[in-house]
């Protein structure tokens, strides 16, 4: 069994920092891509940032510049820095990750359970 517990969210002024942390645990040998996601009210949830176990990154357009997805293999945990916070960020977060448990079976989607990231004024 896997889970993914998720920290850092709260609520934060315009301009703001926030620093999310997603650590996995449990039946694991390796974990191949990881990411963050997110969803407002009302709308589809959408790819923020995604990490290979590598290092290469991609990020949606909206964050670029202002966002950075890292990740410590030896922890199996994955952060996001957060800077320059704007209100259309104001969502539930959602750490994802790739994961192979055994060689025997192809690897599956773990999520966590998703933290809150509010800016306001």
């Amino acid at each position: 069994q896997v889970q993914l517990v998720e920290s850092g969210g709260g609520l934060v002024q315009p301009g703001g920092s926030l620093r999310l942390s997603c650590a996995a645990s449990g039946s694991i040998l390796s974990i191949n891509n990881m990411g963050w996601y997110r969803q407002a009210p009302g709308k589809d949830r959408e790819l923020v940032a995604a990490i290979t176990r590598g290092g290469r990154t991609n990020y949606v357009d909206s964050v670029k510049g202002r966002f950075t997805i890292s990740r410590d293999n030896a922890k199996n945990t994955v952060y996001l820095q957060m800077n320059s916070l704007k209100p259309e960020d104001t969502a539930v977060y959602y750490c994802n990750a790739d994961i192979i448990s055994n060689w025997r079976e192809p690897s599956f989607s773990s999520w966590g359970q998703g933290t809150q990231v509010t800016v306001s004024s």
